[in-house]
């Protein structure tokens, strides 16, 4: 079994309506339970949208800091992320592709180094 990342960036999302958000929900929602139900689910969920509710950590000069918001200022920024567990390409596609389809915006899916 091999761990893949579907996930998406926060700028691929588009300008939508509330209405059209709204709709979505409960479409995500089953394909997250679709896969609970198939076994492969490691974990699914969105991020906060503003960047700066995060925090940074950063070792690279010796010394262990925290800093708020990103690590650095960039144009686009991870907005949700799944992690499926599955044989191979073939399945982590499907699941990709039933993200894509229920969110209504592209997703980019990468397998985990072995």
């Amino acid at each position: 079994m091999t761990q893949y990342l579907i996930f998406f960036n926060q700028q691929w999302v588009g300008d939508h309506p509330a209405e059209w958000f709204a709709e979505r929900g409960p479409l995500a929602r089953a394909a997250v339970e679709e896969m609970r139900e198939a076994g492969v689910l490691v974990f699914a969920g969105g991020l906060e949208e503003d960047p700066a509710e995060g925090f940074s950590a950063d070792a690279t000069s010796g010394e262990l800091t925290f800093s708020p918001g990103p690590y650095r200022q960039t144009p686009e920024f991870v907005g949700g992320m799944t992690i499926v567990d599955v044989p191979g390409e073939d399945e982590a596609r499907y699941w990709g592709g039933r993200v894509a389809e229920a969110c209504g915006w592209p997703q980019e899916v990468r397998p985990f180094k072995g």
